[in-house]
């Protein structure tokens, strides 16, 4: 049958990419094929109307194991009792793992974690405090259990939002040190989301998420597991795609160097950059899209968020729909049934190669100048990032860059003031810090603003 087939397309003589675009140009009719066809993204990369395997050089092996990824449950820990009974009914209706957000040591971890599974069931523990005796109760956990937990432990990514350490450089550095000797499955952990959320293109979240990385590999004596990488999905679907995939390039390029053999966990969301107060629904959509690229790009552990994340506090029915439309994606579309569906794809490999490199090549300048703390310390990082936001503002405020229902066919009749039950708009919070943070912000936000007021 194979060499039928064979047989079969030898009868057709290959057709070059130069030979493809001649006819192309003459179906252009004189119109300029570079100016009709040719778009450029905020990254500089210039997009073609068509790719072809003579245009690909150096082609990467990704290991990714798609077939495998988890559906991760996000639970905010208030009340204890409660967020046990959510975890296990999260479980129960179809979720993989648990992400467990604390906000102070006054949670009993055992109460947390009474009568929880842990054969099958992996545990995120999301901590805005940094205690090494309340991660020594988890470790001690993990072990007696034989859990899984991954600890998601940042002191950088919590001086790039806070403007402030946990502590200070050096304590936070001790503390990670003798985390790191723990019985987890992970104890550093990357939140690169930030930098999804405030602007910065995929070049810069690459390079810094990079540089984040190396800061920890320079700073901690030997990390002995696998380090957990958090991204932000936005919703330029081949591109994400192919961002996470050049992630995974970028982390073992420079772990090796580091002798560091194991491959990151990424945990990737969808981002709250492109989300909108009105017209709420489409927000669904959006994050549809931006879990399939998560998926195809090899995220392994994937967290949507709720429709009404914006302006509703938690609620079972927004949760049960994210959740469901993972499971739809798994169970339905058999997203689950190939490790490496992106292999191949002429477009997705050049986009890979070409993203990998750019960020490669500012990765380098930033260690050149002292590496991300020092940058960030000195502004660097959130002048470049506001800069690229800023952008992307302009264009989406030309209406080039289009949110349906937002800047393009809004419901006039839709309202919202009256919806509110948290505040949807970048909070102020007048304080001194060290760095000047990096502030995430939605592109929406000035026009919900202005609907807002106009309101009834």
């Amino acid at each position: 049958m194979l060499d039928n087939k064979n047989q079969l397309f030898n009868e057709f003589e290959a057709v070059s990419s130069k030979e493809w675009k001649q006819k192309i140009q003459f179906e252009l009719k004189g119109a300029d094929y570079n100016d009709t066809l040719v778009w450029e993204s905020l990254e500089g990369i210039k997009v073609k109307p068509f790719y072809h395997q003579d245009e690909l050089e150096n082609t990467i092996n990704i290991k990714t194991n798609v077939s495998n990824f988890k559906i991760l449950q996000d639970i905010f820990v208030f009340d204890v009792e409660k967020s046990n009974k959510k975890a296990k009914n999260a479980i129960e209706r179809g979720a993989e793992s648990i992400r467990f957000t604390i906000e102070n040591e006054n949670i009993s971890i055992e109460d947390l974690m009474n009568n929880l599974p842990n054969k099958n069931t992996s545990y995120f523990f999301d901590l805005k405090f940094l205690s090494l005796g309340f991660i020594q109760k988890i470790a001690n956990f993990s072990k007696e259990k034989n859990a899984t937990v991954f600890l998601q432990t940042d002191p950088i990514g919590q001086l790039a939002k806070d403007g402030n350490w946990f502590k200070n450089l050096d304590q936070d550095f001790e503390i990670l040190n003798k985390i790191n000797d723990l019985n987890v499955a992970s104890s550093i952990s990357i939140h690169s989301n930030i930098y999804q959320n405030a602007g910065a293109n995929m070049t810069q979240q690459l390079a810094y998420t990079l540089a984040h990385v190396n800061e920890y590999f320079n700073r901690i004596k030997e990390i002995k597991k696998p380090i957990t990488i958090e991204v932000a999905v936005g919703t330029n679907y081949f591109f994400e795609i192919a961002k996470l995939r050049a992630l995974r390039i970028l982390f073992n390029t420079l772990a090796t160097e580091y002798n560091h053999n194991f491959d990151c966990h990424i945990v990737a969301t969808p981002t709250k950059r492109n989300k909108t107060l009105y017209d709420y629904n489409v927000n669904m959509l959006r994050t549809t899209t931006e879990c399939m690229s998560a998926i195809l790009g090899g995220a392994n552990t994937i967290s949507n968020l709720p429709y009404d994340v914006l302006y509703h506090k938690t609620n079972e029915f927004g949760d049960r729909i994210s959740r469901n439309q993972l499971l739809v994606l798994k169970n339905e579309s058999y997203f689950d049934k190939v490790d490496n569906p992106a292999d191949g794809a002429y477009y997705i490999e050049i986009l890979t190669n070409q993203l990998a490199e750019k960020a490669l090549d500012l990765f380098k300048k930033i260690e050149s100048k002292g590496g991300l703390i020092t940058l960030l310390i000195e502004g660097t990082i959130q002048r470049k990032i506001n800069e690229s936001a800023q952008k992307e503002q302009e264009l989406f405020d030309s209406g080039k860059e289009v949110l349906l229902g937002t800047n393009k066919y809004p419901n006039k009749n839709d309202k919202m003031k009256h919806d509110l039950e948290l505040f949807p708009f970048v909070k102020t919070n007048p304080r001194k810090t060290l760095i000047t943070p990096i502030i995430e912000k939605r592109l929406a936000e000035k026009i919900e603003q202005e609907r807002l007021s106009q309101e009834e």
